[in-house]
């Protein structure tokens, strides 16, 4: 059975065309996480995302880290 977090990130691949969508989608990820998990989903969001998203990445994850 595949993780939450590798679900998450299924689904965050899906909605990456649009920002908003990608942004609800990462918000609602961050509050369903552990900690542990949300360090991972960082990383992951940064390495592939970065250049498209950063302004999301930026806003979603500051409150995290």
């Amino acid at each position: 059975m595949a993780s939450m977090l590798e679900y998450i990130k299924i689904i965050l691949q899906k909605v990456s065309f649009d920002r908003r969508l990608f942004e609800k989608e990462l918000r609602k990820a961050i509050r369903m996480l552990m900690p542990a998990e949300v360090k991972r989903l960082r990383l992951w969001c940064y390495e592939n995302y970065s250049s498209v998203h950063l302004p999301v990445l930026d806003s979603c994850f500051t409150l995290t880290s």
